[in-house]
């Protein structure tokens, strides 16, 4: 079958020559990619949260040893607790999913990896992107946003859909098609 650039007919994406690109992670020719990633997903998700909320934790507490220690002016310094959190958290995702490993932590923990529709690593702003974009869709639309995985091959959740991402297992090395980059 050939594509004549007239539609999208085959799940790839347009390039800019016309035609269609197809995604670089085929679930059916490489089930191994996408098998148990769900559930690999929820336990990094886990541990990412402890991660997060260690150096929160030591926040909360040296600045209410401070206000002790101020006889309470340090404790002014609560109202920036909340916005440093998610600061932190923004900086955490875009750092560790733009890293050279585009994995975090509980991600790297549990062998996955942050790869684009087309194979390239991912960036600090995509990482930052699909963590807030995750929070909102959870806030929104529920938890039960997240059965959006059970129904595609690639085992992706609204989030990746939107922006073009794809959660692989990285303990599996196949060849892929290489990866385009954006630089």
């Amino acid at each position: 079958m050939s594509y004549s650039g007239s539609g999208n007919m085959g799940g790839g994406a347009w390039r800019n020559g016309g035609g269609v690109q197809p995604h670089a992670f085929d679930p059916y020719l490489q089930p191994e990619l996408f098998r148990g990633v769900l559930t690999r997903r929820v336990f990094a998700f886990l541990i990412d949260l402890v991660v997060l909320s260690i150096p929160v934790i030591l926040g909360y507490v040296f600045i209410a040893v401070f206000g002790l220690i101020t006889l309470g002016l340090g404790w002014a310094l609560f109202w920036l607790a909340w916005p440093a959190s998610i600061v932190w958290a923004i900086v955490y995702y875009g750092a560790s999913l733009g890293g050279p490993h585009s994995a975090t932590m509980g991600m790297r923990a549990m062998d996955l990896e942050l790869r684009t529709w087309y194979g390239a690593p991912g960036y600090f702003v995509l990482g930052a992107t699909h963590a807030v974009l995750f929070y909102v869709s959870i806030s929104f639309l529920t938890p039960l946003v997240l059965l959006v995985g059970l129904f595609n091959g690639r085992r992706r959740l609204l989030h990746d859909i939107i922006l073009g991402t794809v959660i692989i297992n990285s303990s599996v090395r196949t060849q892929v098609a290489p990866a385009a980059r954006s630089y």
